[in-house]
């Protein structure tokens, strides 16, 4: 059980990691990306997607690891017995999906039941930032002028900004 309790929180916090560092980056240079402001969006989204892809991963690898490998819980119904296998159950598990072809028995409940509610603050959180995103970009949607008002907000001393989707706040 501890086991599984300390891996739980090594993945919640990894994937927090995980998906903090994907909005950053992506924040960090969407500005710079030469494409009208419905691109931009587009790419928030996308990115945003890769970031919960990799948690799934990563759930997946715990799954196999933890479950088939050192047979910490287990799972009734379907069998489990490949790494895609896992792959599916973190998918279901993340995004709260729930088929219930797989019930996890043992401490592999403890670990889906972590999964689930990461999932949903991650994807919470995902949302927030998408939004965000589009608050700023969308009233330039469809301007043929967006794209020049965006290479014109770039630092004039021939240095490439770096403006952030949330700039830091200033006076603290």
């Amino acid at each position: 059980m501890l086991v599984v309790l300390a891996a739980s929180v090594v993945l919640v916090m990894v994937t927090i990691l995980t998906l903090y560092e994907t909005l950053r980056l992506t924040s960090e240079h969407l500005a710079d990306l030469p494409v009208p402001p419905r691109w931009r969006i587009v790419a928030v989204v996308l990115a945003a997607f890769v970031g919960h892809t990799v948690a799934v991963w990563i759930y997946a690898g715990a799954y196999w690891l933890l479950v088939l490998r050192l047979g910490l819980g287990a799972f009734s119904g379907v069998p489990i017995e490949t790494f895609e296998d896992c792959l599916f159950v973190s998918v279901v598990a993340y995004s709260s999906l729930g088929y219930g072809d797989h019930a996890p028995v043992g401490h592999a409940r403890l670990l889906t039941g972590v999964e689930a509610l990461n999932g949903l603050l991650l994807i919470g959180w995902s949302a927030s930032f998408t939004y965000l995103a589009m608050e700023r970009y969308w009233p330039m949607h469809g301007k043929s002028r967006a794209h020049r008002a965006a290479k014109a907000r770039r630092p004039a001393d021939g240095e490439l900004g770096r403006e952030r989707l949330f700039p830091p706040a200033t006076g603290t």
